[in-house]
């Protein structure tokens, strides 16, 4: 099969101010300002628009189509619709097929057909899009504004609204910029805590700064100031009726999409590789792309310091299969000090997920080669990767026995407790189970996703803080967190509880800002909306039993890789923290 590659333009940063009153316009130039922030995300061009009422901002990454033709924001002929786009539509050549052969387009962009197409379908473009974006489109005429984010929040979006002006941008600190009231929020900075990032679709660490949620849309009315956000995709529920498919036909049907989802991906004309952690996802990934591009690039970190978390053998398997050109990027504790100034540069909320910077070192080096790379995110949350579903599992399971797992316990918590090593990472396995099992579904979907217990949460606070801590707030975003509409709680409720939670505000947030520091596109075909929708009607036991995680995952793609990829315990994507803070970070 011969693979054809198409013009993309893709990854970007924007921002724009719409004004109200004279008090608004003050802040319009700044826009300038707030776009050098997001430079970054976009090396190659930056270009503003600036009226007296609004100004729209854009910084490019140019993979293909560099000509100035395709730089944002993007307008049409009548200089009526502005555009400023972050993302990529993979399906835009059929949309311009199906929907636009009236239309006489200028570049090969995808930001052109997405404009013609919102300038003819308004939020009704929305569902006709394959990709991942975040946008606003802005008609002069009507003085409206419609911002919009994707189905899975892989590309963010953000703003600031008083009765003077609305403020967005690809990134909180764009809009620092602005010199605008800000306050933190402790209800965040205590959640933050608990998780080590903040959990929430909505909140930021600002009081005034909100997200636009995944799969929803904004519209602005300049003229009033009125903005009302609405909900145009919502992730399917497992409503647990489905018994028309089989085991091996669903195998099939998921070798089929994640086939298309990989190949869809593969369009660009830039130097395209894949991640190859030595993991089951990325291998899969790699699997596919490398049947349709000889000598594909693929590229992972090893620990040699650290053998604990080194998977090189295991990647080094797949890539020779597959005979990929395969880079090993080497980490020692030098690489990842010299790296980690520079990663927190790169952070506008506080985020603790440590393989963050292990995911920059990566990105970084993988982008002197390529501009583009495949990867496993989102395979975890749909297959139940992680060891916290065979947690749930077990605890179901053993919930009679809490008093013993107790009594177990006790002695364990004196001894180390951490990720670094095979005894400590049991020792706090344990723990968490031993806690969990003292709660409701609920409650215990939240504490094996947290970092610590609420009863260990306020030892780290003052009283003053304490003090100016929302007790009813922080009960609000722990019911938004978790709640189920199902009496009878299963695997798929937490699936689709970490697929809101845990993917969009932890696992997207570090591949974006880690890449887009780098400038660098990563694509995950697990995110495709038809494989995860496919995923979620699945029945729990296609994907989990008491012995095995992803089930469907691993025998759909077993003859593909290597037999020793299985039946070995996962060991994520870390660093070794605890001997960083006894050791060199000690003082």
């Amino acid at each position: 099969m011969q693979l054809i590659f198409f013009d993309i333009c893709t990854m970007c940063g924007i921002n724009g101010v719409f004004a109200f009153d004279e008090t608004g316009k003050e802040s319009l130039s700044l826009l300038d300002n707030s776009l050098s922030t997001l430079k970054q995300r976009g090396p190659d061009a930056q270009k503003s628009i600036k009226t007296d009422d609004y100004a729209l901002g854009h910084t490019r990454l140019s993979i293909i189509d560099t000509s100035t033709a395709a730089n944002q924001p993007f307008t049409d002929e009548s200089g009526r619709y502005l555009l400023v786009f972050n993302g990529e539509i993979f399906n835009y050549k059929q949309l311009s097929t199906s929907y636009l052969q009236d239309v006489s387009l200028h570049t090969t962009s995808d930001t052109e057909v997405l404009l013609y197409l919102l300038m003819k379908f308004g939020v009704e473009a929305l569902p006709l899009l394959h990709g991942f974006f975040a946008f606003c489109f802005y008609d002069t005429f009507t003085k409206k504004a419609l911002l919009a984010r994707d189905r899975m929040g892989k590309k963010p979006l953000v703003f600031y609204h008083d009765s003077h002006r609305f403020v967005f941008a690809s990134e909180i600190k764009a809009i620092e910029q602005f010199k605008l009231p800000l306050t933190i929020n402790k209800n965040i900075v205590y959640q933050y805590f608990k998780y080590n990032y903040n959990p929430h679709n909505r909140l930021t660490i600002y009081n005034q700064i909100f997200k636009i949620e995944p799969g929803s849309w904004g519209l602005l009315n300049v003229v009033n100031g009125h903005f009302e956000i609405q909900s145009w995709y919502a992730l399917p529920e497992n409503d647990c009726s489905r018994n028309d498919l089989n085991y091996n036909t669903a195998q099939e049907q998921l070798a089929d999409l994640m086939e298309k989802s990989v190949l869809e991906r593969l369009e660009a004309d830039v130097p395209l590789g894949a991640f190859l952690s030595g993991g089951l996802d990325s291998s899969i990934v790699a699997a596919l792309a490398s049947k349709h591009v000889p000598k594909l690039k693929t590229f992972s970190i090893t620990f040699k310091q650290n053998p604990f978390y080194d998977e090189s053998y295991y990647s080094n398997l797949v890539a020779k299969k597959y005979a990929t050109e395969h880079t090993e990027i080497e980490v020692d504790n030098n690489t990842l000090f010299d790296n980690l100034f520079d990663l927190l540069n790169n952070l506008d909320e506080p985020f603790a997920d440590s393989s963050a910077l292990a995911m920059y070192v990566l990105c970084k080096e993988s982008s002197k080669y390529v501009k583009v790379a495949l990867s496993g995110d989102g395979a975890d949350e749909l297959f139940a990767g992680y060891n916290k579903y065979g947690g749930h599992l077990k605890a179901s399971k053993y919930q009679q026995f809490s008093w013993l797992f107790n009594t177990i316990a006790g002695p364990m918590n004196l001894l180390p407790s951490s990720r670094s090593g095979l005894i400590s990472n049991k020792v706090r396995q344990l723990r968490k189970f031993s806690e969990g099992l003292k709660l409701n579904e609920n409650e215990r979907f939240l504490r094996f996703c947290a970092i610590m217990p609420d009863s260990k949460m306020n030892d780290l606070f003052s009283e003053a803080f304490l003090a100016d801590v929302d007790a009813v707030e922080l009960e609000n975003i722990s019911n938004s967190l978790s709640i189920s509409k199902h009496k009878i709680f299963n695997i798929n409720d937490n699936l689709l509880r970490d697929q809101k939670m845990v993917l969009p505000n932890d696992m997207l947030v570090k591949v974006d800002l880690t890449s887009m520091a780098s400038g660098l596109e990563v694509r995950s075909p697990f995110l495709s909306h038809a494989v995860v929708e496919f995923a979620n009607s699945l029945p729990v036991d296609f994907k989990i039993n008491s012995g095995l995680r992803k089930k469907i995952l691993q025998d759909t793609f077993k003859n593909q890789l290597p037999e020793e990829l299985y039946n070995r315990p996962k060991k994520g994507f870390d660093v070794p923290m605890v001997s960083w803070f006894k050791n060199e970070l000690n003082s």
